[in-house]
């Protein structure tokens, strides 16, 4: 006679009373087990491995025990699976549908104990199926009966549970004040009152120390007491819960518990946020000025125009495009140049900076001006050094010629000797002229000017990770294991493993992070999705290439 090798699987939907000595599972097991003694006539053998799932529902297959009862079917281990009844195996007909595939391909069934059938014949997969529908439509209609409940409470104004907001403690189905953290809500909205900008409060909440609460999980883990990003002050701040109101979904209603908000005030609050958003988006998509519209030419004499881009965020991007990609937009293989402009104008600025504040510039086009002359102009030059004078700057230009490796900056003759008040209208052109190198790097479509004269541009976020990745390299040198260290940089495990090897990189490649001249494709994020070679040749062969 051949042996059937049954498996019995149990399942309880809550954790409730599994803490005893004998539970529901333990009882689904029994009843199971007797069931398969009554049929070792017809060669029915029980596996002595357990697979219960305690504490999970039978509206997902993402069950430990499952898993491992399926994949032990598959590998031609169980001929058959008994349960209590159909609805511990699943309440999913979709998912059942999956389960018989799995069953159908190694030859193997399943039996319940309390419904008896066959579900080798169609009257029997029909009969399951009617079931399982059945058992589907329970479940559905009690978690409708149970999100009819919650906005019933809601609407009775009833705290109906989840994370304990800040300021308050649980009583029931209502809240209390706690008057230490009520302190805190109420200098929040304070100070958002008087600065009126998210940004601004939480600077001030740094200063004052203001901390979130502390909060302690059921595994002893402490969490919590960390100052206040933005993105929590704005959740506070909007939270209709400190005027004593209650939120489901998009409606709100008055709560049983008390404000610590008066609810006019957070009403006049509310319109001041939004009217604070309103202009931060004018102020995104407004139109900006190019300041150095018709003044820049590529090699070939074109003109650089003046474009502009969206993001999905609606914030605009300009750029300097050469006008034959303009004119010919859509076709393919055009040469041409696409310059950011905001960074464009900034790094011209520095140039034309830069050049006028050299000890030998206002001695070249000041020859024949007395000393008094020099000593004014070379003062009014410092006017237009300063970091942020970028328009003053640019007005100066009249030209701007992009050659090979060169920037070559022509100033308004007009508009430099009103500024130096000097008469340099006999001053030759090639005097006035501002040149520097630079190199081209290119991202996509976008090309970079990277000037030798400038400092490069400083990864701050890239050179931060390296810095956390050599310390926690240190950390594991003197013994500590990832998970360790990720339960005290509030961080994941796996985000430790990623940025660790930021601790290996080569020296040169480290010095050209730490000077801002990395490749312009080394950053942060392309780090953390590749994996950087232990090799420092391979290192500098892969960075090459960006």
């Amino acid at each position: 006679m051949k042996k059937i090798r049954c498996a019995i699987y149990t399942r309880k939907s809550s954790e409730d009373g599994l803490e005893q000595e004998f539970n529901s599972l333990d009882a689904q097991r029994e009843a199971c087990a007797a069931y398969i003694s009554s049929q070792k006539h017809e060669g029915w053998v029980l596996l002595p491995q357990h697979y219960g799932d305690g504490g999970l529902s039978g509206g997902s297959l993402e069950r430990p025990a499952l898993k491992h009862l399926l994949q032990d079917i598959a590998d031609g281990l169980v001929d058959q699976i008994v349960v209590y009844k159909i609805d511990r195996l699943t309440r999913s007909l979709a998912d059942f549908s999956k389960i018989v595939d799995t069953l159908d391909a190694a030859e193997a069934s399943f039996v319940s104990v309390t419904q008896s059938f066959n579900t080798a014949t169609s009257m029997g997969r029909l009969t399951l199926n009617m079931l399982l529908s059945f058992a589907q439509f329970e479940r559905e209609v009690t978690a409708e009966r149970i999100r009819d409940k919650i906005a019933a409470s809601k609407r009775k104004g009833l705290w109906m549970g989840g994370s304990v907001p800040l300021g308050y403690d649980p009583d029931g189905r209502t809240l209390t004040i706690n008057g230490v953290e009520e302190k805190t809500i109420r200098t929040l909205y304070d100070l958002y009152e008087q600065y009126g900008t998210v940004r601004e409060v939480k600077a001030q909440a740094d200063v004052l120390g203001l901390r979130s609460r502390q909060r302690t999980a059921s595994d002893g883990t402490m969490t919590g007491f960390n100052p206040f990003d933005r993105g929590h002050i704005h959740h506070i701040l909007t939270n209709p819960i400190y005027a004593g109101r209650i939120r489901h979904r998009e409606k709100v209603f008055d709560g049983q518990h008390p404000a610590i908000i008066d609810p006019e005030r957070w009403d006049c609050i509310q319109r001041q946020l939004q009217d604070g958003a309103a202009k931060g988006r004018t102020r995104k998509t407004a139109k900006q000025r190019s300041l150095l519209c018709g003044k820049v030419f590529d090699e070939t004499g074109d003109r650089l125009t003046p474009s502009h881009t969206k993001t999905r965020k609606g914030a605009r991007l300009r750029y300097y495009v050469s006008h034959r990609l303009i004119k010919h937009s859509g076709e393919a293989s055009k040469d041409g140049w696409r310059l950011p402009g905001e960074e464009l104008e900034q790094k011209v600025a520095h140039v034309l900076q830069q050049g006028i504040n050299s000890p030998s510039f206002i001695g070249r086009v000041a020859r024949n001006a007395t000393a008094s002359e020099i000593a004014t102009a070379k003062s009014k030059a410092q006017t237009v050094c300063a970091r942020k004078a970028i328009v003053p700057s640019l007005d100066l230009i009249e030209r701007i010629d992009l050659g090979l490796g060169q920037l070559s900056i022509t100033l308004d003759t007009e508009r430099l000797g009103a500024l130096l008040e000097l008469d340099i209208n006999d001053t030759p052109q090639d005097d006035l002229a501002i040149t520097a190198p630079f190199q081209l790097r290119k991202r996509g479509v976008e090309t970079k000017l990277i000037l030798a004269d400038q400092p490069g541009d400083r990864d701050e976020t890239l050179i931060k990770n390296i810095a956390k990745a050599h310390v926690w390299y240190e950390r594991i040198k003197a013994g500590e294991t990832f998970s360790d260290i990720a339960a005290t940089e509030t961080t994941s495990k796996r985000r430790i493993q990623q940025m660790i090897d930021l601790a290996f990189l080569a020296p040169d490649i480290l010095r050209d992070v730490i000077e801002g001249k990395q490749p312009i494709g080394l950053s942060s994020d392309w780090c953390l999705r590749h994996e950087i070679p232990s090799d420092w040749s391979e290192q500098r062969q892969l960075t090459a290439a960006l």
